[in-house]
């Protein structure tokens, strides 16, 4: 196939060490494996990906399907990031047992606590079946019946794939559509939380240095996996044992030096590399302030329950980082695609690309694409907007109306497939709900509708707004629903959805909250939804052939496909950086950092009692680095969202640290990656070790552990 004879001269090609980029670990070969070894690696790509024997990758698996870990003892031992595992510290907490505020650590494997529906995923395989996937689709003129058969192709593929009846076949698409790879995966169901350090420590800087650099984070928390007595996954059980894994990392205590090499294996969630500029034009000046401005507000509210009310914070302390996260980086993201002049850049390609169709004959495949692109993000635009207000206002940052919405789409499975559908639908929302009211607030919620729903109604393109917010007085509309909609309360709740089909949508559309819901909801779906479909496939369409194009006019190209939660590589240096003029930030930070940091009694800045004496008495045992204790990192790895908690591996394979972050100024690698100011934040093994060890006195975590000094061979 033609498409492949390039994807593969792509991999082969000799090129100088570059850094950037999310590859396949399958593919490493030929002009990746120059690149890593030219920055120093010392490993060969068969070390690092293997179907014939154990290799890196079996030690890399997905945490909970939007984390990544890694296994550091034969028996089972995992590692992963404190704000990864921070729901399941969260679930064991409560105002007599505050894992958050004091931290938890099982001193034998009898303490270690079961976490219900935790999920740990390896990658078995790696398989093009682009072949089988694209079988007949050619043919096919119109874009909707050509992804259906796509689908078609999916669903016999992964039912036909050979694999292990306790695995599972997962085909994902690359290059925008342009190839198709299955992954055989098995899951583990039984993993049980070992250790975590204090918030104070796991959080440290908590919001405030959140895509920050200097960091002074310990972004860890420990795990163990059980599998059955032939160590295969099980659900869980007191008979269960420790899974031996294919592989686990040793862990480095000779730490990093400036230009030291460092490979971040992981499950990045999703990047747009190659959006024309057109989109990236749009994400900067219309979608990102939109939800900027809604996320600042409902934070700016819970923000100010929290901080009187400690039962709240607890309720409140997942759900605000996970608000907070995103808010942070696409403020970042914004600010750094305008100082790097991402539109230009992109527009600039984009002249020379039209260029290149001309000189190579292809203009009627792709001479139109460009003013194809302009012509749909312009009229998408007010589509796109409206249905960011509506994600961000209905269905992620008001409870109450994100519960509502569940409600309704509910009722839309009863329209469409009938009683028994709707009955499973609504016992399994039940079962979930328990665990959402548990941490929700009704006073909370309250006061981030009534300043959430004011900016939707304010700031919405007006031409799509329902007649439910024309004119709405918001304070009378607040006390409204909050005072009379059995949606606030769990026990009120169930008793909506108790009945049959029938009583059950008689009820719902008698409540207030629900009623408000869906008549959102219900002009998001037919004024909304369907033209921003019928454009967006046009979008997508148009995004595959410009990735064909890509691939055949700049052959010699370093092409990387975007990520999309699939295992990836990426390699490069310990690095520091000039975010700005006159300024130089180093690559590693110390505790000294932390304490320069230390506010006492702030839920953000304050350092343990313990800490602090280790640091007085320099107590760090043989974690020091010349007198100092390494805290964090960072390096030039291409990384984003998914790979929080992924290992950054030596030059041999050794484990150095884990990733948890990036800097502000570099957000925007998701769409724009700049070598001179992108980089991602590690927490130092070194550091880790020494919170198990001297702060935790769990030494016999430490003990499981193979500690190698691959500097002092």
């Amino acid at each position: 196939m033609k498409f492949l004879k390039l994807l593969l001269l792509l991999f082969v090609l000799p090129l100088s060490a570059q850094q950037g980029g999310m590859w396949i670990p399958s593919l490493l070969s030929g002009m990746n494996e120059t690149e890593m070894k030219n920055l120093g690696m010392k490993m060969s790509a068969d070390d690092i990906y293997s179907v014939n024997h154990s290799s890196l990758k079996d030690a890399v698996p997905q945490f909970n399907g939007g984390c990544t870990s890694e296994m550091i003892s034969p028996k089972g031992l995992l590692l992963t990031n404190h704000h990864c595992g921070f729901s399941q510290i969260q679930s064991h907490s409560s105002v007599d047992h505050d894992y958050l505020t004091d931290g938890f650590w099982a001193m034998k494997m009898e303490d270690e606590l079961p976490n219900k529906d935790l999920v740990v995923t390896f990658m078995v395989s790696i398989n093009d079946v682009t072949a089988q996937i694209l079988e007949g689709v050619d043919a096919i003129p119109s874009e909707a019946e050509k992804q259906k058969k796509i689908q078609e192709n999916i669903t016999k593929v992964t039912a036909s794939f050979p694999k292990e009846a306790w695995q599972e076949n997962k085909v994902r698409t690359f290059f925008e559509g342009n190839q198709y790879i299955l992954f055989v995966t098995e899951t583990f169901k039984d993993v049980r939380l070992v250790g975590a350090p204090p918030s104070l420590i796991g959080k440290f800087g908590s919001d405030t240095d959140n895509w920050v650099w200097p960091r002074h984070t310990g972004d860890f928390s420990m795990f163990r996996i059980y599998a059955d007595k032939n160590n295969r996954p099980a659900a869980y059980s007191k008979d269960n044992v420790p899974y031996t894994p294919k592989h686990f990392l040793p862990v480095s205590l000779d730490g990093v030096q400036e230009d030291d090499f460092t490979m971040v294996f992981g499950y990045p969630g999703k990047t747009q590399e190659y959006l024309p500029s057109f989109a990236v034009d749009q994400i900067v000046k219309e979608l990102n302030p939109a939800k900027i401005e809604i996320r600042d507000a409902a934070l700016k509210t819970q923000d100010g329950f929290m901080r009187k009310d400690n039962a709240i914070k607890i309720q409140y302390a997942s759900k605000y980082a996970s608000v907070a996260n995103y808010w942070k980086k696409w403020i970042g993201e914004s600010q750094g695609l305008k100082k790097s002049n991402a539109v230009k850049i992109k527009q600039d390609f984009e002249k020379d690309f039209q260029q290149k169709v001309i000189a190579s004959g292809k203009q009627n495949e792709y001479g139109n694409l460009l003013t194809e692109f302009e012509k749909n993000y312009k009229e998408i635009a007010p589509y796109s907007l409206s249905r960011d207000y509506f994600m961000e206002v209905v269905t992620k940052n008001t409870e109450l109306l994100s519960v509502g919405y569940k409600l309704y789409q509910l009722e839309q499975v009863y329209a469409t497939k009938g009683e028994q559908a709707f009955n499973d639908r609504k016992d399994n929302l039940i079962k979930v709900q328990a665990d959402f009211y548990k941490d929700f607030n009704k006073n909370v919620d309250e006061k981030v509708f009534e300043k959430l729903i004011a900016i939707y109604a304010e700031k919405a393109p007006k031409q799509f707004l329902p007649t439910s917010l024309t004119n709405a007085d918001y304070k009378k509309l607040t006390t409204l629903l909050y005072s009379k909609s059995k949606l606030v309360d769990y026990a009120k709740f169930k008793e909506l959805l108790s009945g049959d089909a029938k009583s059950v949508l008689k009820k719902l559309n008698k409540d207030k909250g629900y009623a408000f819901v869906k008549s959102l909801a219900d002009n998001y779906t037919k004024n909304i939804a369907p033209k921003y479909d019928e454009i967006n496939l046009k979008i997508v369409a148009l995004q595959r052939t410009y990735m064909k194009a890509q691939l055949e006019l700049y052959p010699n190209s370093r092409i990387f496909p975007d990520a999309n939660s699939t295992l990836r590589v990426t390699y490069g240096k310990v690095k520091g950086y000039a975010p700005k003029d006159a300024t130089y930030y180093n690559a590693v930070t110390y505790l000294e950092g932390a304490m320069e940091k230390y506010i006492p009694g702030d839920y953000e800045f304050d350092i343990p009692k313990k800490l602090i004496e280790l640091y007085d008495a320099k107590d760090y045992g043989q974690y020091a680095d010349n007198g100092k204790l390494p805290v964090c990192f960072i390096g030039t790895n291409h990384t984003t969202g998914g790979n929080s908690g992924s290992p950054a591996v030596d030059a041999e394979g050794n484990l150095i640290g884990l990733n948890f972050d990036r800097v502000w100024e570099g957000t925007m690698s998701d769409i724009h990656y700049d070598p001179a100011i992108c980089r991602n934040v590690m927490v130092d093994m070194r550091y880790v070790l020494f919170i198990i060890d001297k702060f935790a006195g769990a030494k016999h975590l430490v003990d499981e552990m193979k500690l190698v000094h691959p500097k002092k061979k």
